[in-house]
Order: structure tokens, then C-alpha cells, then sequence
């Protein structure tokens, strides 16, 4: 498989810019999952990456091959990329067996080449290369498109949210299966998804698209502890966002004193903590490595294996925050409780105007 470089990367349409300057770069090996809300541009990019659109500034590398780029536009055909739509795609008309193998040569396609090894490959009995797609559930039918897309060895795989119409259990199933098919292949492969737990799940690497723009590219841990704004603080995953005071690694904020993953100078900033790092005690319950508040539940949402739970902390300004909680450990409003944070929170330099919430 190979390497993908983009340099650059501008995509307008009607004179609306779509894509601002993207810089990106994806090592052979790597699932990289593009992350961003509807409208961000993840998958006008990928369809630039194709070459189903035709780039207006930059440059796109596939293993030191330029395919797009001064003036310069390689046909999709030509760039030896696998693709995988959301839907699967796949001919009705057709047996799993010959969609597979779909756009091979034609001595390759007589041959049903390498059918029961790519079915294999996506966790599919070699019997169901005789079925029709349709006797197939959604979750096989996208494994029988991932195997389509890997048939003629392509040297990048792309994937356009291909989990967005499963139910959630197979969702997961079907993730898996994809990923597991991908890593044994040695694909490099770019997935493009709006779904938070699926990018931090499957990516070696997620990048998050904003408003056209890349905001940051980093390790799935790094982009959940330290996210670069606020405001993806919010969007991957939940986030408690208070006022605080920060002298170098330690902040200030109702909370008590916590510390930073990163020395930030001093002054005032928003501190970011995950709800999970809020640690319920009973009321009589004090921890041996760290102070404690007191606090009283005021609203429950149960979610069976987990529960989000709403406090009003009962010092100073009775701040409201969000935890979150093992289902078995839920507690019940009015709830008279204590809590903790444990381990590193992130800050970010004030916006005065900025509104502060648990959200």
C-alpha cells in the first residue's frame, strides 16, 4: 500500500470555498479517520482525493506520484483507489461473487479472481459468493463492498461513512470486521465519519475538518485529553467548561486545583474536564489523594451500562457540572455526594464573552 500527501488543497464551488489550504499527510499502514460535523468538507475532500472532483489549488501525492495539482488531473481511474460508499453500492443483478470481482479484467472476472480469499479476508463464508446481495444483511453487504473495493489491490482505500445506515449493534460488528479486514491487508486507508466513538475507536490517527479547515491531525488519546479548541473539546465526546485561574500546571476553578496536561503560563482560561474524570464518593466518604466537594444530584439520565449525572456543587457559587458514572453505581436525585477529579485536565486561553457550561 502507500503513502498519501496533500499539500495545499483548495475545493470552491460556486465561488463558496469548501476546502481552505488542507495539509495532510497519511503514512503507508495507517487508518486515518476524518472526523468533522455535516457541512465541514470531509467528504468534498475525499471526493477531491478520488478525483470524482477536480481540485482548484494544491496538490495530492499518492506514493510520490502527483495526481492532482498544477493543473494537473489524473482520472479516478487511474489513481488506483479503492472506494466504499455509504450504502455498499452493491449490483442487485449481479451474485456477491461477480460484484467482487466487478472491475477486474475480464480474464480476472471469468476467474472469480481471489473471491474466496478477499470474503475471507472480510470475515464472509466462501459460500455467500453465490448469493444474491440482496439475501445479504446491511452490515455483510458493506463487508461485500469493502471486498469489491480491495479486489484489484488498490494503493489507497477510501471509506465514505460505510457504518451510517446500520442499526447500532451491528454498527459495531461490522466496524470491526472492516477494521480487522484493513489491518490484515496492510491498507492504507482513509475513513471519512461525523460519529465521534467510531473515529477514536478505528483510527490510528483522526483528523478533524472544520469548517473546511484542519484544526488537528493526532493520535485518537491525544485528541480526546487535548483537544486544540474548545470547541472540539465539545464536539469529541462530552465536556464540563469552567472559569479558571492557571499559574504553569495547575489551574484554579470550582473544581478545586487540578492539573494540566500542559504548562500554560498564567491567567485566566476555560478549563476543560471530562465527565468521567468527575469521581461520585458518598456523602461520608472523604479520598486519601485528593480533596473532595460536596455536591447534590439534581438530574439522572440512566443508559443502562453508564449514567449522566447532573451536581450543583454546594461551595461558592453552587457551579452545576456533568459526571459520568457506571450504570450499577447510579446515584438518585436530591442525593446528598461527594466528588474528585482525577487525572489531567486541559485549559484554554479566555474568550471574555465565552459562556461557560457543563455541556
Amino acid at each position: 500500500m502507500s503513502e498519501l500527501r496533500i499539500r495545499g488543497l483548495q475545493k470552491s464551488f460556486d465561488a463558496h470555498p469548501v476546502l481552505h489550504g488542507i495539509d495532510l499527510s497519511v503514512e503507508r499502514g495507517t487508518l486515518l479517520a476524518l472526523l468533522g460535523p455535516s457541512g465541514s468538507g470531509k467528504t468534498t475532500l475525499l471526493r477531491v482525493l478520488c478525483g470524482f472532483e477536480r481540485a482548484d489549488g494544491g496538490s495530492v501525492e499518492i506514493d510520490g506520484r502527483r495526481v492532482a495539482g498544477d493543473n494537473l488531473h489524473v482520472p479516478s481511474e487511474q489513481r488506483r483507489i479503492g472506494y466504499v460508499p455509504q450504502e455498499g453500492a452493491l449490483f442487485p443483478h449481479l451474485s456477491v461473487a461477480d460484484n467482487i470481482v466487478f472491475g477486474l479484467p475480464r480474464t480476472q472476472r471469468r476467474a472469480r479472481h481471489r473471491v474466496a480469499e478477499l470474503l475471507e479476508l472480510v470475515g464472509l463464508p466462501a459460500n455467500f459468493g453465490e448469493r444474491a446481495p440482496q439475501q445479504l444483511s446491511g452490515g455483510q453487504q458493506q463487508r461485500v463492498a469493502l471486498a469489491r473495493a480491495l479486489a484489484p489491490a488498490p494503493t489507497l482505500v477510501m471509506l465514505d461513512e460505510p457504518f451510517s445506515s446500520l442499526d447500532a449493534a451491528l454498527r459495531l460488528e461490522t466496524r470491526q470486521a472492516v477494521a480487522n479486514a484493513l489491518a490484515a491487508a496492510g491498507a492504507t486507508a482513509v475513513l471519512v465519519t461525523h460519529d465521534q466513538s467510531e473515529a477514536l475507536s478505528l483510527g490510528h490517527e483522526v483528523a478533524v475538518l472544520w469548517d473546511g479547515r484542519l484544526i488537528q491531525t493526532a493520535t485518537p488519546e491525544t485528541l480526546y485529553q487535548r483537544p486544540a479548541t474548545r470547541e472540539l473539546a465539545s464536539f469529541v465526546g462530552e465536556a464540563v467548561l469552567l472559569p479558571g485561574t492557571v499559574e504553569q500546571d495547575r489551574v484554579s476553578c470550582a473544581l478545586g486545583e487540578l492539573a494540566l496536561v500542559a504548562p500554560l503560563g498564567h491567567g485566566a482560561v476555560d478549563v476543560m474536564v471530562r465527565p468521567e474524570q468527575i469521581r461520585l464518593l458518598r456523602a461520608d466518604e472523604t479520598p486519601h489523594d485528593r480533596a473532595a466537594l460536596d455536591a447534590v444530584v439534581t438530574e439522572v439520565i440512566y443508559q443502562g451500562q453508564d449514567a449522566g449525572v447532573t451536581l450543583q456543587l454546594q461551595s461558592g457559587t453552587r457551579t452545576m457540572v456533568r459526571a459520568r458514572v457506571p450504570g450499577y453505581r447510579c446515584p438518585r436525585p436530591g442525593e446528598a455526594v461527594r466528588l474528585a477529579v482525577d487525572g489531567y485536565v486541559s485549559a484554554y486561553p479566555r474568550v471574555p464573552s465565552q459562556a461557560h457550561s457543563s455541556r
